[in-house]
């Protein structure tokens, strides 16, 4: 299975996750983005993060909050920190936090990590096994069409294939909003049925017994943190 599946699957795991979070996980997203302006005509970035949070089925009331509380002065600075981790067995882990509090959110991740005995690692000390992508699939255009509006716009695809109609891309991140802009000046109304980015692990291992155990618990602790957003790893689930 190819990295469209592993963004499918991640999806759904999400929509079983405890929705409370993923209304706030969207909401300092939003707030984030429209802290650099509140007109989604003008700031194209926070358009588009505010139609997936409603195709996430966010409710209006969170993401029109979360643009309001930007408007005011003053209000929560977050900011977004990774962290990298050493896993049981051969795992390793990419966790992204949204944070007001650097100091409280560190000190859970590697709270967390304690409880299974195994440690954070430094910067880049996981990351370079990794691919930073973005995945964006379609079915309202052809895959001819999007080969050869990207390449014509100076993208590189790392990937493109048809599965059932539906056309899925991989591009690097720095690639995604770009790609964008180049699907909606040829259908402006093009829906996208995958829209994701994140770390994707170039190998994968498996675990088995206790390791397996172990790193299932260490995922469980992580999720329930209020400041994880996304958590990235090797493991073959």
């Amino acid at each position: 299975m190819g990295r469209a599946y592993e963004v499918r699957k991640a999806s759904i795991q999400k929509t079983g996750a405890i929705k409370a979070k993923l209304y706030s996980n969207y909401a300092k997203e939003i707030y984030l983005l429209a802290k650099k302006g509140t007109d989604l005509e003008s700031n194209i970035l926070l358009k588009r993060l505010v139609e997936k949070a409603k195709k996430d089925q966010v409710p209006s009331d969170i993401i029109n909050r979360a643009i309001d509380k930007a408007k005011k002065t003053g209000g929560e600075d977050y900011e977004v920190v990774t962290y990298e981790g050493f896993g049981p067995g051969a795992s390793t882990l990419i966790i992204r936090t949204l944070t007001d509090n650097v100091n409280r959110t560190v000190g859970m991740v590697r709270a967390a990590f304690n409880k299974v005995h195994k440690s954070l690692g430094v910067t880049n000390s996981v990351a370079y096994n990794y691919d930073y992508l973005a995945i964006i699939s379609t079915k309202d255009l052809d895959e001819e069409t999007i080969f050869n509006a990207i390449v014509e716009a100076g993208i590189e695809p790392v990937d493109i294939e048809t599965e059932d109609n539906e056309v899925v891309l991989t591009v690097k991140r720095a690639d995604h909003n770009h790609v964008k802009d180049v699907l909606e000046s040829i259908k402006p109304d093009i829906q996208y049925e995958l829209d994701e980015e994140g770390m994707y692990a170039k190998d994968k291992v498996t675990l088995e017994g206790e390791d397996l155990e172990l790193f299932k618990r260490l995922l469980s602790l992580l999720e329930e943190i209020d400041d994880v957003s996304d958590i990235y790893h090797n493991v073959e689930m």
